[in-house]
């Protein structure tokens, strides 16, 4: 049903599966062949249209990458979590909230983050819709660290913008990449480190346990 209760027409429905088809499409090619070897073209096979189509639905490929991009951090899971990190009264629930979110969004976004990562030293378009998704990303932390300033939680002489910094540090884009794809760990084994990590500089303590 469309808003207000209408009936979604079949020229709608059929306009959306095409999107989503091209969407899908693209993000399949770029996390197997990169952004840059994926021609239109491929999309196009893939999603069966053609590549007119892909143009004018997706905005080719920057169009595309920019609405991955959107998918990522605009993923319900986001707004949920921020407003659980509201109403939470514990600094180490709201440390675990984070690793945990983290985890599951590397988990379900990171193909998007890695191609994205690798193209936007050679694309400005790309670098640009990056940063972009860095500020979202870095402005979930930031309601976090301010969170557990406002409970009296930091470790003393720590600020919030300084604990932001340091939840970028072990949960930006680094901490999970280079503990899962370079080390080979498993998503929760590099959870919990982190979360130990991050809990020690945060609050001086040995470490939160694992919810």
């Amino acid at each position: 049903m469309a808003a207000g209760g209408r009936p979604v027409s079949r020229r709608a429905e059929y306009a959306e599966a095409t999107r989503q088809a091209i969407i899908d499409a693209a993000r399949t090619l770029f996390g197997e062949k990169g952004f840059f070897a994926t021609k239109v073209d491929d999309i196009a096979v893939a999603a069966r249209v053609a590549p007119a189509t892909v143009y004018a639905v997706g905005g080719g490929k920057q169009g595309l990458l920019r609405t991955l991009m959107d998918v990522w951090t605009t993923a319900p899971i986001v707004a949920d979590n921020i407003e659980r990190i509201g109403r939470l009264e514990d600094a180490h629930a709201i440390l675990r909230t984070v690793a945990t979110v983290t985890r599951e969004m590397r988990q379900e976004f990171g193909d998007i983050m890695r191609v994205m990562i690798a193209t936007a030293p050679h694309d400005p378009g790309v670098a640009e819709s990056l940063a972009t998704a860095t500020a979202r990303y870095r402005s979930g932390n930031g309601f976090a660290a301010r969170r557990m300033a406002e409970l009296g939680a930091l470790r003393p002489g720590l600020d919030a913008r300084e604990a932001e910094d340091i939840l970028w540090l072990y949960f930006g884009y680094a901490g999970f990449f280079a503990l899962v794809d370079d080390n080979g760990w498993s998503y929760e084994k590099a959870e919990r480190w982190l979360l130990e990590a991050a809990s020690h500089a945060l609050f001086g303590d040995a470490g939160a346990p694992a919810a």
